[in-house]
């Protein structure tokens, strides 16, 4: 498994995954695959100033075959934060790669020393994703509700501290 920049050319892998509702069924259902190639081009930005990082997931030698992503990102405003997500496609799902590719990122946002506390917000009933955050030691905050894509969710709130 390697990770490497989201590109322009990753608006058929965000239509697969973001446009899909069993996918998207902990975020709000899904997107319109119109509003894609756009949000691609906004990741793509973000990410080549170093404002973001919003990585794919490639489960093998093809960097063109993604299996998910992996993002992390600053957010303003008054409490300023640092926040995790991921998604991995059902064909890649259950093999490791998203344990992976989070681990990975911890590592370097440890080695880069800016992200400090980094948080994630898994929907209650994702039960891989929160296992997940516990294999990789992050630690639960509390379960609370979030406003995401203009909808209230169920989730719970864990941190690690990459600094």
């Amino acid at each position: 498994m390697l990770l490497r920049p989201v590109s322009l050319a990753d608006v058929v892998a965000y239509i697969r995954m973001r446009c899909d509702p069993q996918m998207m069924a902990d975020l709000g259902g899904p997107q319109r695959p119109d509003d894609m190639p756009a949000k691609v081009a906004r990741d793509v930005e973000l990410t080549e100033a170093d404002g973001a990082w919003v990585l794919m997931i490639v489960p093998g030698e093809d960097p063109s075959v993604v299996a998910g992503t992996v993002a992390l990102w600053p957010h303003e405003g008054d409490s300023p934060k640092s926040e995790i997500g991921w998604m991995v496609l059902p064909e890649f799902q259950g093999q490791g790669l998203a344990k992976a590719a989070v681990g990975e990122v911890l590592q370097r946002a440890r080695a880069d020393g800016r992200w400090g506390v980094v948080h994630a917000f898994p929907s209650v009933t994702n039960v891989a994703s929160n296992a997940l955050c516990r294999a990789l030691g992050f630690s639960r905050v509390a379960e609370e509700d979030l406003l995401f894509s203009e909808q209230i969710f169920r989730v719970n709130h864990w941190c690690v501290d990459t600094g």
